[in-house]
């Protein structure tokens, strides 16, 4: 077994086999998996909002779907993995608050979901499972051995996509 390395909130680390990769309390925040199977570089981003493009102060490339998903590629290929094999696992996007009507504003996890989609489709990066929305938040890991992105949640099963 590999070092289990820890990516903090808007934050993205990369690692080759036999290091694994987790990241705690995934709530609205959306967490992408990026792996090469063949190189076994694992890529995983801890992104809180959707879009970089909306905010003035943007210096933290982490933070964003769109930004970090650009950056944590760098890194990977950077570490030996190919752009083309690149496939994604994706978890987190929940709503947090239940609340009649949300507006868009408060509707973030499901906006950050599908900003992470809409990025990996642009980059033409195969999205391969996850486990998005509801109301909890979860804790992940990924296993850059096997491609398993394991998920964790208070009360419920553990589940692996």
């Amino acid at each position: 077994m590999g070092n289990m390395i820890k990516v903090g909130m808007a934050d993205l680390k990369v690692c080759k086999c036999p290091d694994s990769l987790t990241t705690l309390g995934l709530g609205s925040c959306v967490g992408v998996a990026l792996y090469d199977p063949i190189s076994k570089v694992s890529g995983l981003l801890h992104c809180m909002l959707p879009d970089s493009t909306q905010i003035r102060n943007n210096s933290n490339v982490a933070k964003f779907a769109d930004t970090g998903i650009d950056e944590l590629i760098r890194q990977m290929v950077a570490l030996g993995a190919n752009k083309s094999r690149l496939v994604a696992k994706i978890a987190g996007g929940a709503q947090m608050f239940a609340m009649s009507g949300a507006s868009d504003a408060l509707r973030v996890g499901e906006r950050n979901a599908q900003a992470a989609k809409e990025k990996l489709r642009k980059l033409n990066i195969r999205l391969l499972a996850e486990d998005c929305g509801l109301n909890y938040g979860r804790t992940v890991e990924f296993y850059s051995e096997t491609g398993d992105y394991v998920i964790k949640a208070v009360g419920k099963p553990v589940k692996t996509i």
